[in-house]
């Protein structure tokens, strides 16, 4: 076993406090990975405070929790069966862990949407023991290789690639799917963690990306992150102005909110794509803006392993990074308190420096 260091919350109503725990020894084809940097999530936070219980996670969180699915470190230890990676290697983990790896949409790479149930990066059971999976609030995590990514950025860089392994893919796989890029109107509703990961990529696939904001003060931040308009979404002249002239929405906000407003600026035969997971449920949208209009309202989960490996790829060769900033892991509660307020640009990610490196036990 490995003896592994971390932060847990203990209960819905606790702080992530200190927390060591084993890490199983490695089966044939697992890695060893000693975290070097870990994005801070709202799954996080919403799993940490019982949030989703019910909805999300059907029988609750399962404490003591260990959250983080933005994951970046290096390869310490490999598997006998290991064949894609070796020690020292610098590798990403994000939502997932495993999967049956043999249904239809393991078999397509749709990992996420494993007809058997993907085995998330926390609050999950491990397909082989059962044990409840802990995150990347740690300084060592065990994956097995087909759900560890290569990463191509400079070292320098690595921190800022951690949150594409959440909110990076979680932005690109709509983007994709529903094929945004030149002669495309893309809609990015919410400018945070996901939304600006959103503006960099749609613009970098080549698409008219227009910008929502409740903000004032993020219009220009927009601007500057490859936004070619903004639009202040509290403001019914703005919005006017964009009446059915979107292909695709990809809507970030995990607040329950009113969609018609942003359902009528759909063009033909345009979607809106819901990818954050609020508390409570969005109110009922209207039939009428779904009718008269061919419009679709869809929803998209992170993405496959060979999708996420593609969005590594492609941000290495466009130098697309998240906008950062880097805390140590006792100041996690503060960095909920701030995240719950928007008071980030964009993402936390937490240096695992500020954790030691145990031995093996």
């Amino acid at each position: 076993m490995y003896e592994a260091r971390g932060y847990a919350a203990q209960s819905s109503s606790s702080p992530l406090e200190p927390f060591t725990f084993a890490r199983r020894e490695l089966r044939d084809n697992d890695l060893l990975i000693e975290v070097l940097y870990c994005g801070v999530c709202h799954s996080d936070l919403h799993t940490a405070r019982g949030e989703w219980d019910g909805t999300v996670y059907e029988n609750g969180t399962l404490f003591p929790a260990v959250p983080g699915h933005e994951i970046v470190g290096r390869v310490k230890a490999v598997g006998t069966d290991v064949s894609t990676m070796k020690v020292g290697d610098l590798v990403a983990v994000g939502t997932m862990v495993d999967s049956c790896r043999t249904c239809a949409h393991c078999q397509m790479g749709l990992e996420q949407f494993c007809e058997k149930g993907a085995t998330w990066t926390y609050n999950a059971p491990d397909r082989i023991s059962g044990e409840n999976t802990f995150g990347g609030y740690s300084n060592l995590i065990v994956v097995r290789q087909e759900f560890a990514l290569r990463v191509s950025h400079p070292e320098a860089q690595l921190a800022a690639v951690a949150p594409l392994l959440c909110a990076g893919i979680t932005m690109w796989s709509p983007l994709r799917y529903w094929n945004a890029g030149p002669g495309k109107r893309v809609g990015i509703v919410g400018i945070g963690g996901l939304g600006h990961m959103g503006i960099k990529l749609a613009h970098a696939l080549g698409a008219q990306v227009v910008a929502f904001t409740t903000s004032e003060e993020k219009r220009q931040d927009a601007f500057a992150l490859g936004a070619d308009e903004v639009v202040l979404s509290k403001s019914a002249d703005e919005m006017k102005r964009q009446a059915a002239s979107l292909d695709l929405i990809v809507n970030s906000v995990a607040v329950a909110h009113d969609l018609d407003p942003y359902l009528s600026l759909l063009s033909l035969n345009g979607t809106m794509a819901l990818v954050g997971v609020p508390a409570q449920s969005h109110p009922s949208p209207s039939a009428t803006n779904l009718i008269f209009g061919r419009r679709s309202l869809a929803g998209s989960l992170v993405g496959g392993i060979p999708e996420t490996q593609e969005l590594l790829d492609f941000s290495a060769k466009h130098g697309i990074l998240a906008d950062i900033e880097t805390i140590p892991i006792d100041q996690i509660e503060a960095a909920f308190t701030r995240m719950q307020r928007s008071d980030v640009k964009y993402r936390f990610v937490i240096d695992m420096q500020s954790l030691r490196s145990p031995d093996k036990a």
